[in-house]
């Protein structure tokens, strides 16, 4: 008998739809005449778009531009060795060209270490931005849950299909918008007295 080996994510997944068909299954049983309203939110999805993740993005990339510039300005380094080995390689000492090669190994090894510190810092951003918006996007949806009486609300990605006219991603962006820019508004009133 073979055993399959199933990857976390896979078996999440899956965990997941059946959890999800349960629920279906349980609230079905429960009242069979009774309508189920279920809708299904993608969270990343609707952060993405909305106004003050993207204001939070461009604050982080504007925060890592220094380390983009000495990144790319490496690589700008990296690749006048590399056609200065070529132009003028052959008519180079020994003794010259191996130097150009370590530093442009040298150079290379920065960049690398440099690209993996962005993409860290760049990562650890992306955290922070989800700390700030996910709770944002649950109180939205339990807000929802009590003015549209939704008996469900699963995560796009607990379930393998779903028919668009349940789907409330453009509506948690657009409650997500309204918020910020009543927050905003605070905000620039307080600043004003």
């Amino acid at each position: 008998m073979t055993q399959h080996n199933v990857t976390q994510p896979y078996s999440s997944a899956r965990k997941g739809r059946a959890v999800a068909l349960a629920a279906v299954l349980a609230f079905a049983a429960a009242g069979a005449n009774a309508e189920l309203k279920v809708a299904v939110v993608d969270s990343q999805n609707a952060i993405a778009p909305s106004e003050e993740a993207k204001v939070l993005f461009e604050k982080a990339s504007k925060d890592l531009e220094g380390q983009q510039t000495a990144a790319q300005s490496l690589q700008t380094e990296i690749e006048t060795l590399r056609d200065r080995l070529e132009t003028e390689g052959d008519v180079m000492a020994e003794a010259e060209r191996r130097e150009v090669r370590k530093e442009i190994e040298d150079k290379r090894i920065d960049l690398e270490f440099h690209a993996k510190k962005l993409q860290k810092e760049f990562q650890d951003r992306q955290g922070e931005i989800a700390q700030i918006m996910v709770p944002k996007v649950q109180a939205i949806v339990a807000d929802m849950v009590q003015v549209e009486r939704y008996d469900l609300v699963f995560e796009r990605s607990a379930v393998g299909y779903v028919n668009p006219r349940h789907d409330i991603t453009a509506k948690v962006t657009e409650k997500l918008n309204e918020r910020y820019s009543d927050s905003e508004r605070s905000a620039d009133g307080a600043t004003a007295e």
